[in-house]
């Protein structure tokens, strides 16, 4: 009998621990997505100047020559060639997307981690981008 209830207090304890845990890790921000902010603006201003990474924008042709970021890159996440235009890419150096909302650039992030690309991030939506300091392209 108290081998049952000892077995009983276990798998209560256990069941609330991973319920913690679960929880906890599914509310965290993704390691992959970077909230631009005045520190981190200019590290990744300054990447991109040194060549250390690229700036893709993953919107439509026609988003992008409405507006981008200075020294942005246009690949359409939703191309048929998207995988093999960011397939060019060097997959040593980071990759910042972004688009309108953050949402396809999120997509895009998970694209990039699943063809190998172990420096990408999903910094968010352009109008954001560009609020926090981030040059536009005229």
């Amino acid at each position: 009998m108290k081998v049952v209830k000892l077995l009983i207090v276990l798998l209560s304890v256990s069941a609330f621990a991973f319920a913690q845990t679960s929880h906890r890790t599914y509310n965290q921000k993704s390691p992959y997505t970077i909230e631009v902010d005045q520190t981190n603006r200019k590290e990744i201003l300054r990447e991109l100047e040194e060549g250390k990474a690229f700036l893709i924008d993953v919107r439509t042709p026609e988003e992008y020559r409405e507006k981008h970021l200075r020294n942005a890159r246009n690949i359409d996440f939703r191309s048929k060639d998207f995988a093999a235009k960011i397939g060019q890419l060097d997959k040593s150096k980071k990759v910042y997307l972004y688009c309108r909302s953050g949402n396809r650039s999120g997509q895009a992030r998970d694209s990039l981690i699943s063809l190998g690309y172990s420096y990408s991030y999903n910094i968010g939506a352009l109008d954001s981008i560009v609020d926090k300091g981030f040059p536009v392209a005229r």
